[in-house]
């Protein structure tokens, strides 16, 4: 006998009828659950993932109103609107049975019933169900899509020899579905050679999800990965996919991977491992096709060492490791981000004619750029945003007070310190040299020319 697929609740108050319904179901479907007592109906919905509820429509001895029936039913329809649900009533309540596909059942069953036609109720009614879970699926999974898709993506600039090597091994390992981790400090764009890999794999078709795994909370890691039907925990107020579904045949990046705590570090574990993942609040097994590039500020190794990560899971994660460079190593590439962030803020902030001068240049090449990439991308909006001519000076560009010396072996001379103090004194003030000059101790106009010296 051929077994279809398909879960099955019967609930009704009369044994013989679940028996009977059991006996007959049980064989043809995956799995048939009764219940004499309609209260259970949606704990049981809630545990468990069901095709098809076949309903009964009295439970109280002498009550034939139907009206117990049409309140389950609503309930149902309310909270599962996707399931289906079949009533079973006697010959003389078709007027009940009317009723009760006006408010949503799929279909209803007369007792005493044929077995035949019992049977092709229940197969259609499972396959509507079935049919109405993949259109639903791929209704939450373009919903996704289209919020992944709306991200903005970013051009990868410089032509540094650093640079020049990462993106060859992104080319190489971009033609395979190896595991990629990328590492490097905060602010490199990581994310941007992720990207890269995936628009020039065999995937570049499909979407590429990313997941900042440091604003993901740990009561939330489960449904925002896996996904969660509706109920599943208070707020989950409807089925929705989680970041794998969403991936499903394309790319996905988990950022900031060492963020995550050691014990749901097991859980992405044996989703990467089964390559499938389960929604909260349900137990159907949902395979899943992903190419998978993880990024991390972190040293991992140091991490196992110290028991905060699993060495399986980086194992599992880095089949190919790619060490993005800071911007301090990448010279010139500080000339061309700098060029193009310029362009950027000064159509944003309506100052076309905006230009950088070379002292400033030189400046912006000496720092250090501990906050890298997206440091420099703040501090030229911030210079665009308070500049006050058509003129970027090394005065209009306020950089934080850090050593900008600390990768060099020479000690800083006297005029270096001297010109750091005076960065400083600027950016503490907000730019007012007077405030600035008062702080240090000395004249506005020996600022000025302290400040003139140095551009030189």
């Amino acid at each position: 006998m051929q077994q279809h697929q398909g879960n099955i609740l019967i609930v009704d108050d009369n044994k013989s009828i679940l028996s009977t319904l059991e006996i007959l179901l049980s064989p043809l479907f995956n799995k048939v659950t009764s219940l004499t007592d309609p209260n259970q109906i949606i704990s049981f919905l809630r545990k468990e993932e069901y095709n098809l509820v076949i309903l009964d429509m009295n439970f109280n001895a002498g009550v034939n109103t139907g009206n117990e029936g049409i309140y389950w039913l609503k309930r149902i329809r309310e909270l599962y609107p996707d399931i289906s649900v079949v009533m079973i009533t006697a010959y003389g309540d078709i007027e009940l049975a009317v009723k009760a596909l006006k408010e949503g059942a799929s279909d209803f069953i007369l007792k005493p019933w044929d077995n035949e036609k019992l049977l092709a109720t229940i197969k259609l009614s499972v396959q509507l169900n079935l049919s109405r879970k993949q259109v639903s699926a791929m209704r939450e999974r373009e919903n996704e899509l289209k919020k992944e898709m709306n991200r903005d993506r970013k051009d990868i600039i410089g032509s540094s020899p650093g640079l020049q090597k990462v993106l060859s091994m992104a080319r190489k390992v971009a033609r395979t579905d190896a595991n990629v981790l990328i590492t490097g400090e905060n602010g490199t764009g990581k994310e941007l050679i992720a990207y890269e890999i995936h628009r020039l794999s065999g995937r570049s078709e499909e979407i590429l999800v990313m997941v900042d795994m440091g604003a993901v909370s740990e009561t939330l890691f489960e449904s925002e990965l896996f996904g969660c039907v509706k109920g599943a925990f208070t707020d989950a107020r409807e089925n929705r996919p989680g970041k794998f579904e969403v991936a499903d045949k394309g790319t996905l990046f988990l950022d900031e991977i060492g963020n995550l705590s050691f014990h749901l570090q097991a859980k992405l574990l044996a989703a990467l491992e089964n390559r499938a993942v389960s929604r909260l609040g349900s137990t159907r097994v949902i395979p899943i096709d992903i190419r998978l590039i993880c990024a991390t500020n972190k040293n991992l190794e140091k991490m196992i060492s110290e028991g905060l990560f699993r060495e399986d899971l980086l194992y599992r994660i880095n089949t190919i490791q790619i060490e993005v460079p800071p911007l301090r190593d990448r010279g010139n590439d500080i000339i061309l981000l700098s060029d193009h962030f310029l362009k950027d803020y000064a159509n944003k902030y309506n100052k076309p004619n905006l230009k950088i001068n070379k002292p400033a240049y030189d400046k912006l090449l000496r720092y250090s750029w501990p906050g890298n990439i997206r440091e420099l991308q703040h501090t030229i909006e911030k210079a665009v945003i308070l500049s006050e001519s058509d003129v970027l000076k090394p005065e209009d560009f306020y950089l934080r007070n850090v050593n900008v010396y600390e990768n060099r072996d020479n000690i800083p001379t006297i005029e270096e310190m001297e010109k750091n103090l005076i960065d400083l004194a600027l950016e503490k003030n907000n730019g007012n040299y007077s405030a600035a000059a008062e702080q240090l101790g000395i004249t506005r106009q020996t600022l000025y020319n302290k400040l003139k010296k140095s551009a030189k």
